[in-house]
């Protein structure tokens, strides 16, 4: 239950922040608005969707493909496979990006933020949805189990 409704407040830009960092939360307002998304960015998301929430890669390649005015089948495809760990030249399993980490590393102003994060300390604005630590815990374990099939 909490994996869909993720995955709904996802499909309608309104995710919500994650305890540890909010670079993946926001980039679909910048997506929504200007269908663009920098490539850093669309790895994290993927790394969001389908590690920290265990949502298929096939459903981030759709929203994707319908949202982006850039989309490229092949490397849309490509890209979700590579952050699920599935494609033929995929990331290790696992590979799951830190937000803190990315935040720190790759918007250490808040600038990319503060753009895109327009009334994120209003009321409604949606909640935390999960921990990173545990999610990556337990994406390890799913994928864990994965691999000895």
């Amino acid at each position: 239950m909490e994996n869909n409704l993720a995955h709904y407040r996802q499909s309608q830009g309104k995710i919500g922040r994650m305890r540890s960092g909010r670079v993946s939360s926001l980039p679909h307002g910048e997506l929504w608005t200007t269908g663009w998304m920098h490539n850093r960015v669309r790895m994290l998301v993927g790394s969001f969707r389908v590690k920290g929430l265990l949502l298929s890669w096939i459903e981030g390649a759709r929203r994707f493909w319908d949202t982006l005015v850039d989309a490229d089948l092949a490397n849309n495809r490509l890209g979700w496979q590579w952050v699920a760990g599935c494609g033929a030249d995929a990331a290790p399993y696992f590979r799951i990006f830190d937000p803190s980490k990315q935040t720190k590393r790759f918007d250490p102003r808040g600038n990319h933020a503060r753009r895109w994060a327009r009334g994120t300390d209003a009321p409604g604005y949606p909640r935390p949805i999960f921990n990173h630590a545990r999610a990556r815990e337990r994406a390890l374990e799913a994928l864990s189990a994965i691999k000895q099939l």
